[in-house]
């Protein structure tokens, strides 16, 4: 009939090729009053992240083993009735049931969004759309911006997410805190980049401090992802000296231990002595000066010296070599605090009870004062005794009213 060919066409359309007897078979199947059971297809929309796997599913309702099309959103054919048609490996079959008939495309790329349309060939041709989205998680790296930082100075660092899809929101942290960045965004296509700039400034603390850039997709669930970014602050050379801890006698050894802080740390150590050589005996090797069998005349000022290019530090030590039979009292900087400090809780504790002890005296004298003075005023003998200025019976009583 006219409606068999016109249907004909449509399906050589779609599959590209005729095929008779299938449409026969579909034809037997369209004979009125088959509208109360009438076939339906349903389709539901996947959202899926790119490279991942997106399965399509055409629900079949009262189907009657009609023709069933799959087309992708450019309307190319994928599947005719469970057969692929389209030579793109990455589409497969899963399932062709009088329920559904199910495809999976693997590694999904952003080209691959769109609507994918399940059409069902009957007396009525019935189609739905499921709706492919792609997202595109954010990676962030996170890069120094200039030179290498160094103390009291900024550090300029920039997170870029070079592909997302929504754009990525980029946030800071450092030390579980919220630092603000400056926020750029460029779009080509459906692909968003999105970069965040961050300054601050640091110091040798912050050597080795962690900075997190996270970026994450607004409003999709499990997208989140981090990158820790590790300071690295460069900073002038600290050098201490650490003390034997005995006193040294003729025939003793000496060893000297220089520890050294910095970024960077220096490649060499220079040990010198003030205003002389270093002894015959003496040995250098890295941050440790050893000198064996001490004398008298190893006696002077040691120095242990840092260099590098961000600056120079020293310390030195005053080596001081005792006879073997010399009785020495040896004090250390504990015992001299110990002594300040109980020497400095005396003073204070002495004028505390000082001050106490006058108080009191004061306001014991001031009471006795004007008790006296307010007997006088009974008796009417205050006047009296400032006019005639001292009496017998009145002296004692002059004496302490003035």
């Amino acid at each position: 009939t006219e409606r068999e060919t016109e249907r004909g066409r449509d399906m050589e359309a779609a599959g590209g090729h005729f095929v008779p007897f299938i449409l026969l078979a579909a034809g037997s199947c369209l004979m009125p009053g088959h509208h109360a059971g009438a076939q339906v297809v349903h389709t539901e929309n996947v959202t899926v992240m790119e490279g991942e796997t997106a399965e399509i599913a055409c629900k079949l309702h009262s189907y009657d083993r009609s023709i069933v099309v799959i087309q992708n959103p450019n309307r190319q054919t994928l599947f005719f009735n469970g057969t692929r048609a389209l030579k793109d490996d990455r589409f497969q079959l899963v399932s062709f049931t009088s329920h559904q008939v199910r495809i999976a495309l693997s590694d999904v790329r952003v080209q691959d969004e769109g609507g994918y349309y399940c059409q069902l060939y009957a007396e009525d041709t019935h189609h739905q759309v499921a709706v492919v989205t792609v997202l595109v998680a954010p990676v962030p790296v996170v890069a120094l911006v200039g030179d290498t930082a160094t103390e009291n100075g900024p550090v300029n660092l920039e997170c870029r997410v070079p592909r997302s899809k929504p754009a990525a929101v980029i946030r800071w942290y450092r030390d579980k805190k919220a630092l603000q960045g400056m926020i750029r965004q460029e779009q080509q296509g459906k692909i968003f980049s999105v970069s965040s700039s961050l300054s601050f400034p640091v110091t040798r603390r912050d050597n080795g401090g962690v900075v997190t850039c996270e970026a994450d997709l607004p409003g999709v669930k499990g997208q989140r992802r981090r990158t820790d970014f590790t300071l690295d602050v460069r900073y002038a050379p600290s050098v201490k000296l650490e003390p034997p801890p005995s006193i040294l006698r003729e025939g003793d050894d000496l060893v000297l231990a220089c520890s050294v802080t910095g970024n960077p740390l220096p490649s060499q150590i220079s040990w010198t002595r003030l205003n002389d050589s270093l002894p015959i005996r003496a040995e250098s090797e890295g941050r440790e000066l050893t000198i064996t069998r001490l004398t008298p005349a190893d006696n002077g000022t040691y120095v242990c010296e840092a260099l590098t290019d961000m600056g120079r530090d020293t310390d030195q030590y005053t080596l001081v070599v005792y006879d073997r039979g010399a009785i020495v009292e040896q004090q250390n900087a504990l015992s001299y605090a110990m002594v300040g400090g109980v020497l400095a809780l005396l003073v204070f504790v002495l004028i505390c009870a000082l001050t106490i002890t006058v108080w009191f005296s004061l306001r014991q004298k001031g009471s006795y004062l004007t008790h006296e003075a307010s007997r006088l005023d009974e008796h009417g003998e205050v006047r009296e005794a400032f006019i005639n200025g001292g009496g017998d019976s009145h002296e004692h009583k002059k004496e302490y009213f003035i």
